[in-house]
C-alpha cells in the first residue's frame, strides 16, 4: 500500500496519552476518524487499521466525543461493521442486529443505524448535511422528526422535495412549529386549510413582483368544449400544453382527491376565470360534480390566490419551471351550447352529458 494512503502512525500518542492525567485519547479517536473519511482510498488494510485503534478507543472515551465521531460516521459507505458495535455498545447508536439483515458488509451503513445517528439532539450542521443527502425514508423520515436540530438550508429543501411524494413523511414535516410556510410550499397538496392559506400568503408575497404571460386565445372555450365531451384525455393535454408541461403532469398528485386539486391550480395559472372553472367541475368527472361539497372545496381552492401565485405554487408542485409563452389554440368548437364566447364571463348552458369516459383517477 502506497504510504499516502496509509493511516499516519500515532502510537506515540498512544504511548502519551497513558500518562496520568494527560488522556488523548478523544483527540486521536477524532483525529483518526478524520482521516479515514478523508482518505483516498480505504482498502482493507486501512480498514484494518481504523477498526483497531477505533475499536480499542470507543470503550475508553467519554460521550460527547462518541457523539461527534458517530455523526461523522452516520452517512459514510464505508464505515467498518465492527466500529458500528463498538458504538453500539456504548449506546450511541442501536445495535447492527437491529439493522437490515441483507446489508452487505461494504455496502451502504444500514438504514436503521444511520437513522438513530439521525435522531441525534446533538447533531452538528455537517451530519445534518450528510445525513440529508442519504436519501432513504427511514433517515428522512428521522430528521424531520428530530425536533432538536434546526433543519433548515439545502437539508430541508432535500427532504421536502423527496416528501413530495411520501405523505407520511410530508405530514411530519408539516408538523413542525419551526419551519416556515413558504418552506413548505411543496408539500401544499398534503396540508390542511390553515396551513394552506399560510404557503399561499408566502407565495403570494414574492408572486406579485412578476408578471404573468397572457392567455392563450381560445384556451377556456377549448377546455370547456372537452370538459363538456368529458374528454379527459385531450382536457389535460391542452391544459398541459397551455402551460408547457408534461400530459402526466397530474399524476405527481398521486390520489384523486389531491389530482384535482393540482388540476384546479393549472386551470387559475393557465388564466381561466372562475366560471369556466366551476363548469369544469361540474361537467369534466360526475363523481366530482355529485359532490357539492367537493366542488364547494375546489371553488375555494381557485378563489385562494391569484394567477401569478398558482403559477409560482404550480411550479413548486411540480418542480419544474412554467412556459412564459405558449401558443394560441386553434380548436374548433364543439357547438355554440359547449363553449364560451371568447372574451366574456357568462357560462354557457350545460347540455346532456354524453356516456362517461376516461376519468381523471383512471376508472371508468
Amino acid at each position: 500500500m502506497p504510504a499516502s494512503d496509509a493511516l499516519p502512525d500515532l502510537s506515540g500518542l498512544l504511548e502519551l496519552s497513558r500518562i496520568e492525567q494527560l488522556d488523548l485519547k478523544p483527540v486521536i479517536l477524532r483525529v483518526q476518524t478524520d482521516l479515514y473519511l478523508r482518505a483516498p482510498r480505504r482498502d482493507r488494510a486501512v480498514r484494518e487499521t481504523f477498526t483497531s485503534l477505533a475499536c480499542g478507543l470507543i470503550p475508553t472515551v467519554d460521550q460527547e466525543t462518541l457523539r461527534v465521531v458517530a455523526e461523522k460516521l452516520a452517512a459514510h459507505p464505508e464505515t467498518p461493521p465492527a466500529v458500528l458495535e463498538a458504538l453500539a455498545a456504548r449506546g450511541i447508536i442501536a445495535p447492527p442486529a437491529a439493522a437490515d439483515a441483507d446489508t452487505a458488509e461494504d455496502g451502504p451503513m444500514p438504514a436503521m443505524l444511520t437513522a438513530r445517528l439521525a435522531s441525534l439532539p446533538s447533531l452538528r450542521r455537517e451530519a445534518i448535511e450528510d445525513l440529508s443527502r442519504d436519501g432513504r425514508p427511514e433517515v428522512d423520515l428521522a430528521l424531520a422528526l428530530n425536533r432538536e436540530i434546526i433543519l433548515g438550508g439545502e437539508p430541508l429543501r432535500r427532504v421536502v422535495g423527496r416528501a413530495r411524494r411520501d405523505a407520511d413523511l410530508a405530514r411530519v414535516l408539516l408538523a413542525r412549529p419551526d419551519l416556515a410556510a413558504g418552506d413548505l410550499a411543496p408539500l401544499y397538496l398534503h396540508a390542511d386549510p390553515a396551513t394552506r392559506e399560510a404557503i399561499v400568503r408566502a407565495v403570494e408575497a414574492v408572486a406579485g413582483l412578476r408578471s404573468c404571460p397572457p392567455v392563450p386565445r381560445g384556451l377556456g372555450a377549448a377546455l370547456t368544449a372537452l370538459s363538456t365531451d368529458r374528454d379527459v384525455p385531450t382536457f389535460v393535454e391542452t391544459l398541459a400544453a397551455s402551460l408547457g408541461l408534461p400530459t402526466d403532469f397530474v399524476t405527481e398528485a398521486g390520489e384523486p382527491d389531491a389530482r384535482y386539486d393540482l388540476l384546479t391550480l393549472a386551470m387559475r395559472a393557465a388564466g381561466l376565470h372562475e366560471d369556466e372553472a366551476v363548469y369544469v367541475f361540474l361537467t369534466l368527472n360526475q363523481g366530482v360534480a355529485r359532490s357539492a361539497e367537493r366542488v364547494t372545496a375546489l371553488v375555494a381552492v381557485f378563489r385562494s390566490l391569484g394567477r401569478a401565485a398558482a403559477r409560482d405554487l404550480l411550479a413548486t408542485l411540480l418542480d419544474r419551471p412554467l412556459a412564459e409563452r405558449t401558443p394560441d389554440l386553434h380548436r374548433p368548437y364543439h357547438g355554440p351550447e359547449a363553449s364560451f364566447r371568447h372574451g366574456t364571463e357568462r357560462a354557457a348552458p350545460v347540455r346532456a352529458a354524453p356516456p362517461a369516459r376516461n376519468r381523471l383517477d383512471g376508472s371508468r
